[in-house]
């Protein structure tokens, strides 16, 4: 059953969104993980059915056994409540507990149209362990039971993986949210059209091994930027300064050139680096090739040399996934390489290739630079995203799949 041709009148939808948004001082500061479940909540209320919706918010019990001088009362998600009931223009009514008996007495008298948000579901326990107990309980809140939380997909926790099997298959789907970010994913991993350039960025190597590894059997290119870049060139025999390096992971970074190398695969790394004598807004910068930087000196970005390498190869793709920075763009000067990758997938997408942008980084640096309209698809889920295009099965996924 789809979501789309399913018809919810006069049904209970019991919704599993991912509102772990951030909130400061009870102040909601970006809410893009709620007006992307947006659709799918309107898409019920239209047909004529009502709404209870689960979330997450944070980590209590974890945060709380840290410092005893928080409690349960910091991690609400009453915050939530005005700000969604402003973008449906509906009343949004809250339960202060998402299993108690205000919770199933207010869950039975809703009427269609209403929509009920539950209290944080990891104010126990048994949400994260995947207790079989607790999922049957939350799933007697509704009639129909639809997964909209493709950031938690990757976790068999209760509300996502394990209470699928308490409804039948023709009540339980995936919202429209997971409809999409599964469509996306499997567009780049399995219908791929070539030159398929995969870019990879961020810190670490250890992050993103099983991403490449997955690639190898799939990219045509793989271009790598970002602090991960600098153990490459320390494998080859580089002087890297004072550059992030992972240094147990040498071996390995040799490892995958000599894999992609084999399957024919070109991964392409910086030729050059904007260089700066410390981690700072205010440090002092240079540019210099990324194997040659000097003692006490740090590669922060990629140069003008690798961004003019890099831009040719991703306007002639015809698919394109980009996970994670080039630089530390969250500083200004060190913001320019991965702003000029933005404009060069935004660049190819308009020349009819396929974008899928995804990984926390990527996405908050193509809304910064005001260009997530411009590219084909950019994915919510960072942790889940990056495990699906590992080559693993997601809980979340395999429960409504089967």
């Amino acid at each position: 059953m789809t979501f789309s041709s399913h018809n919810f009148a006069n049904q209970k939808a019991l919704i599993r969104v991912d509102f772990n948004v951030p909130i400061k001082n009870g102040t909601i500061t970006d809410d893009t993980r709620i007006r992307m479940a947006l659709p799918t909540i309107r898409k019920v209320l239209a047909d004529g059915g009502s709404v209870i919706l689960m979330s997450h918010w944070g980590r209590p019990l974890k945060d709380i056994e840290k410092k005893p001088n928080l409690t349960l009362a910091d991690f609400t998600l009453k915050p939530v409540v005005a700000h969604l009931a402003d973008l449906l223009g509906t009343d949004v009514q809250f339960a202060a507990d998402c299993i108690s008996d205000e919770a199933f007495a207010k869950a039975r008298a809703l009427a269609p149209g209403q929509v009920l948000l539950l209290e944080n579901l990891r104010y126990y326990k048994q949400e994260e362990k995947g207790d079989k107990d607790f999922a049957e309980k939350l799933s007697k809140l509704g009639d129909v039971y639809v997964n909209d939380a493709f950031g938690t997909a990757h976790r068999a926790h209760a509300s996502t993986a394990v209470i699928a099997q308490f409804f039948p298959g023709d009540k339980k789907m995936f919202g429209l949210l997971m409809e999409g970010e599964i469509k996306a994913g499997e567009e780049v991993l399995h219908n791929n059209k070539k030159p398929f350039t995969a870019i990879i960025g961020g810190a670490k190597v250890s992050d993103k091994i099983l991403i490449i590894e997955n690639l190898l059997d799939k990219a045509t290119d793989i271009i790598i930027g970002g602090g991960m870049a600098y153990t490459f060139f320390k494998a080859e025999g580089g002087q890297i300064g004072n550059s992030l390096c992972e240094d147990d992971r040498l071996d390995m970074a040799l490892e995958l050139l000599k894999k992609a190398a084999a399957k024919g695969v070109c991964i392409h790394l910086p030729a050059d680096s904007i260089i700066a004598d410390k981690f700072a807004a205010d440090a002092n910068c240079s540019s210099g090739l990324s194997k040659e930087i000097p003692e006490g000196w740090m590669g922060l970005d990629i140069g003008q040399m690798a961004i003019e390498q890099f831009k040719k190869i991703i306007c002639e793709s015809k698919t394109i996934l980009w996970n994670g920075p080039m630089g530390v763009f969250e500083m200004e000067k060190f913001q320019h390489g991965t702003k000029a990758i933005a404009e060069a997938v935004v660049e190819a997408t308009a020349k009819g290739a396929y974008s899928l942008v995804g990984g926390g980084d990527s996405v908050a640096a193509v809304n910064k630079f005001h260009m997530a309209d411009k590219v084909s698809y950019v994915s919510t889920g960072g942790g889940a995203m990056l495990e699906f295009f590992e080559g693993k099965q997601l809980p979340g996924i395999a429960a409504i799949k089967g």
